[in-house]
């Protein structure tokens, strides 16, 4: 097969280190989707290698491949339809006997397959010693050693494969799970009976004789579905073979097989693995001892998560700056060499003011979603949601619901479909309903702005206070709907703590890539979209240019007169006084004019009708407009803004200036960012809640119940502000 195109599978559990080795196989060669017909998330890459093109394709992580999840049942589909030419399955060689089991499942599913013994530096730490060879013969599969976050072993890995896929020899079953006498002649007579099975019934015979006797709901479907008549027979087969073992063992059969592969699996960590006697230390252990402390872990969480939005906001300022000078630049020079008139008023003020005043936050949402891939490639994001448990048992929920929520500092959307891992469809829903408080990146470029123009130094302190603020409030509405709308006690749950690992800078940069391109998707897409519409509905009806040029003219009128005098005089200090004068009264008038215009727009029209809405929190007309189109998308919050507020102007310095000369003050500034941070979440996110729940009813009340909340909370905000004698 080589010089052929060969598609490579890798599957492996969470945590187990596929992902790095994914990652440092293609690199920024990386394609990225959902899977077809589900919502869960599909990786892809391709690369060069020996002659052959490798389409490496990244399995969803699980523990095993019986159908109870949408990724178990995603990755066997995968291998059982897509026949990939080589299976690698990646295992933790520090967590050898969990990793079997999916490993075995695998073995049985009769694909030529490889395992890679990733972090095996960990495990030789920890005083484990695997014979390789050993375990090659026992289940006749190529093993490399991989150390995934450092390279090792990942070349071997892609020329065994290509190897592998090169020889095409059938996979035996001399070396697959054995199980006891009663089982395997249960097995043998299904598979005599599955003879009657067509001829391109795709599935290897023995492998579904196994699947009937552990009664899998999917095979029976497929077997209905591409069998026919001669489906009946070996239904009724199995369902005999299933009752008559149940009786033998005194219990479910698919019980029976699954201790009788753990016993399959012992004997052959026991023939593999040599155990030294020294002791090592437990680095991951011993670190545990501080960050999972009952006293000391949660006052470092919070530190860690005040770091982070401090870092956001102080580290990207600087690339910021940079981005706003070249925002700035094209601005002039669009102006220069576009004619004055309707076009050039429409690429400055609508594209350029609009996208560049979003443009230039990318270095702050790229930094923060640096820091998130740090703390999930570290192990830190399993530590912190073990430590939010407790608090989580207060609104009826595990631990494990705050790893969406986490996720939701990120992206709300892929948050949301992150929930459906729960096993409980009650706590799927509250765990959904609450997600959205956790406040998005696409809301940070609004709280800089804000933030950053009426508290300076503080603002970093500022914005990490509402993301609390946000982690608070999805814990009180958690309490409140559990109490209220979805009583129920949580499910048991024992939270998996993955061992501490130095992250890979290659990996991280990878992740914030991926995450900031839906951004730059976003800017080029809805963002664009917004700008123009806000622009074209700030512009028309355009008023008269005889009130433009009638008021300019009064002007020089006026200041004309005074010059003269002036020059009669002979005052010539005087003259260039009246002259900055005139130059700052032009300005003044033009801006005057441009506010006239935009409160004679259509959009003005709209923003004063809802003015008496937001008037009680302290937002004016424009900033209600800035809050109504945060509908389709936060991050068109602040375009808005630029287009309205700025004047010409694009970017934060200029919308800064902008926004105190309006009146804003930072109790308003406060008030808004409070609305911001928990109204009404965005098209998208609205569309996957619908999707995930199975109810528009609960849309509903989420953008009804949040919207509302977040009014209330900013009239607190404001009002509570002013009695207090803050400006």
């Amino acid at each position: 097969m080589s010089g052929k195109n060969l598609k490579i599978a890798l599957a492996g559990n969470p945590n187990s280190g596929k992902t790095t080795i994914f990652n440092q196989i293609t690199g920024t060669r990386q394609k990225v989707g959902n899977w077809p017909g589900v919502t869960v998330e599909k990786k892809e890459g391709v690369v060069s290698r020996a002659g052959s093109e490798l389409n490496i394709i990244d399995l969803p992580g699980t523990y095993s491949l019986t159908p109870f999840s949408i990724e178990e049942i995603v990755a066997r589909d995968f291998i059982l339809d897509e026949k990939p030419d080589v299976v690698i399955d990646i295992m933790d060689a520090s967590n050898l006997e969990r990793s079997l089991y999916l490993a075995i499942q695998l073995r049985e599913l009769g694909c030529n397959m490889i395992f890679a013994l990733n972090m095996a530096d960990v495990a030789r730490a920890r005083g484990f010693k695997i014979d390789g060879s050993k375990l090659s013969e026992l289940l006749g599969v190529p093993v490399i050693f991989t150390v995934g976050n450092k390279g090792k072993g990942v070349t071997d890995l892609l020329d065994a494969a290509i190897s592998l896929a090169d020889c095409r020899k059938p996979v035996s079953d001399a070396r697959k799970v054995r199980y006891s006498r009663d089982i395997e002649a249960a097995v043998a007579a299904l598979q005599e009976e599955a003879k009657s099975l067509p001829a391109d019934f795709p599935y290897d015979r023995r492998w579904t004789s196994v699947k009937l006797l552990e009664d899998d709901s999917v095979i029976r479907e497929r077997i209905s579905d591409r069998a026919g008549p001669g489906a009946r027979d070996l239904m009724e087969a199995a369902v005999k073979f299933r009752s008559r073992l149940a009786r033998e063992f005194n219990e479910d059969p698919e019980i029976v097989m699954t201790d009788e592969r753990y016993g399959f699996i012992a004997g052959i960590v026991k023939e593999v693995v040599i155990a030294s006697s020294v002791q090592r230390v437990d680095i991951s252990r011993n670190i545990d001892l501080v960050l999972t402390n009952r006293f000391l872990g949660f006052p470092i969480f919070i530190f860690f998560i005040w770091a982070m939005f401090q870092l956001t906001f102080s580290l990207g300022e600087y690339p910021m700056q940079w981005l706003q000078a070249g925002v700035d630049s094209l601005s002039r020079h669009l102006s220069v060499f576009l004619p004055p008139g309707l076009f050039e008023d429409f690429i400055v003020n609508g594209v350029v003011a609009g996208v560049g005043s979003v443009a230039v936050f990318l270095p702050n949402i790229a930094l923060l979603f640096f820091c998130i891939a740090l703390f999930e490639d570290t192990g830190y994001m399993a530590r912190a949601a073990f430590l939010m448990d407790r608090i989580m048992h207060m609104i009826g929920l595990h631990g494990k619901s705050f790893i969406p929520m986490l996720m939701g500092f990120g992206c709300n959307v892929p948050a949301i479909m992150a929930a459906r891992t729960l096993e409980s469809p009650k706590d799927r829903i509250l765990t959904i309903l609450i997600t959205p408080f956790m406040s998005c990146s696409a809301r940070l470029p609004v709280y800089i702005v804000l933030a950053g123009t009426f508290f300076a130094a503080r603002a970093g302190s500022v914005i990490f206070g509402l993301y609390l603020t946000g982690i608070v409030v999805a814990i009180l509405t958690g309490r409140f709907f559990r109490a209220v709308l979805l009583p129920g006690q949580d499910a048991p749950f024992v939270m998996e703590l993955p061992p501490y690992r130095v992250p890979m800078l290659k990996n991280l940069l990878i992740h914030m890539w991926d995450r900031s391109r839906m951004f730059l998707q976003k800017m080029g897409g809805v963002i664009l979209v917004g700008s123009i519409m806000i622009w074209i509905l700030s512009s028309f009806p355009t008023m008269p240019e005889s009130a433009y040029m009638s008021g300019q003219k009064r002007v020089k009128a006026v200041y004309a007169q005074k010059i003269e005098r002036a020059e009669q005089s002979g005052g010539k200090s005087d003259i260039e006084a009246l002259r900055r004068e005139l130059a700052v009264a032009e300005k003044t008038f033009a801006a005057k004019l441009d506010l006239k215009q935009a409160e004679n727009s259509y959009l003005g029209r709209i923003g004063k009708v809802i003015e008496p809405v937001f008037a009680p929190i302290g937002i004016d007309w424009r900033g209600g407009i800035a809050l109504l189109t945060g509908f389709v998308a936060k991050e068109v919050v602040v375009s808005t803004m630029g287009v309205l507020y700025a004047a010409g102007d694009s970017g934060s310095d200029a919308l800064g200036r902008a926004l105190r000369k309006s009146g804003m003050t930072p109790l308003s500034a406060l008030a808004m960012m409070v609305f911001v941070l928990l109204y009404v979440p965005c098209l998208a996110t609205m569309t996957v809640m619908t999707r995930e729940t199975g109810a528009l009813k609960w849309t509903i009340l989420s953008v009804a119940y949040s919207t509302g909340l977040a009014w209330i909370m900013a009239f607190i905000v404001y009002h509570g502000g002013r009695l207090l004698g803050f400006a």
